[in-house]
């Protein structure tokens, strides 16, 4: 089972930092933003201490780096040709950046129509991805399954089989299944699971599902918001969750969880990361009913294997 988090990459350790978080989290993979999510701004290839990170992750057996394309970027974009032909030219250097480092996935968030309805949106989202896309690259990128909050495309399998079947290079694509999205999208991720991935396979093919964010959903099952919860905290729940963490079908995939950080109560503005405390909950397939008070007393991850 390959079972990991998001986890940041400052300065000073930059990409070995993101290692050494990844490690006390007990984790064997892990997926990273580039600079922050929010804007474009990234620093050079060679500050980023990629050779003290992939050292350390050699050491540790890691596998399957995954890097998320930030949310600004909306190859979808069919009225500003500006900001497509941007998003086109930032790919192509996170495309550099993620090949450097070693990732065998980049993330993306196929884009919204903006107005001029999913087709057209589509038809740019290909055109843009054959853009960006060389023969020569290692890394693939991953278009995510989408809960469907506004004007977004990719809520669909269909939708999605649609923007790779327009791609010429369908070697360099691949997809990140995002329970909590798939779920808000109207998919009963609950409570059949593998008729989902049948659909998916159907659809796409498993052979192309080279991701997971394992994340729980704060609303039911076809809301289109988008807001993840802690695993077993949300209405997806513990045992489905635990069950795709263990699923064979999905054994060398790479589950990734991007679950909101707790808040203390009595000072909102710190926060606390659940990803160590959800590895080893699922490490030991138990769900433990104080994770929340657990993770803001900071009780030692091995509470939840010896229960």
């Amino acid at each position: 089972m390959l079972l990991g988090s998001h986890v940041s990459m400052k300065a000073p350790k930059l990409f070995l930092g993101s290692v050494e978080t990844a490690l006390a989290y007990h984790a064997n993979t892990f997926m990273i933003y580039t600079g922050a999510p929010q804007n474009t701004k990234r620093k050079p290839i060679e500050e980023l201490k990629i050779p003290e990170g992939r050292q350390l992750m050699a050491q540790h057996d890691f596998k399957d780096l995954v890097i998320h394309a930030p949310y600004i970027v909306n190859l979808g974009n069919t009225k500003n040709p500006t900001s497509f032909q941007f998003g086109i030219e930032f790919l192509k250097a996170e495309v550099k950046r993620a090949d450097a480092l070693g990732a065998s996935q980049i993330v993306l968030h196929p884009g919204a129509h903006v107005g001029a309805g999913p087709k057209a949106a589509i038809q740019q989202i290909a055109h843009g991805l054959n853009e960006i896309l060389s023969a020569d690259q290692h890394v693939q990128i991953a278009i995510e399954t989408m809960a469907g909050k506004g004007k977004e495309v990719g809520k669909t399998f269909a939708e999605i089989a649609e923007i790779i079947n327009q791609i010429d290079l369908q070697d360099k694509v691949s997809v990140c299944f995002d329970t909590c999205h798939t779920s808000d999208a109207g998919y009963p991720i609950r409570d059949d699971f593998e008729g989902v991935l049948d659909q998916f396979d159907r659809e796409i093919g498993l052979n192309r599902l080279k991701v997971v964010h394992l994340n729980d959903a704060k609303n039911p099952q076809g809301s289109h918001k988008d807001r993840h919860a802690d695993i077993g905290m949300g209405t997806i729940g513990f045992a489905a969750l635990n069950k795709i963490a263990h699923f064979k079908a999905l054994a060398t995939v790479p589950k990734i969880m991007e679950t909101p950080w707790v808040p203390d109560p009595e000072n909102p503005k710190k926060k606390f990361a659940p990803y160590g405390y959800e590895i080893a909950m699922l490490k030991a397939e138990t769900f433990n009913t104080h994770l929340t008070s657990d993770i803001l007393n900071q009780v030692a991850f091995d509470h939840y294997l010896k229960q």
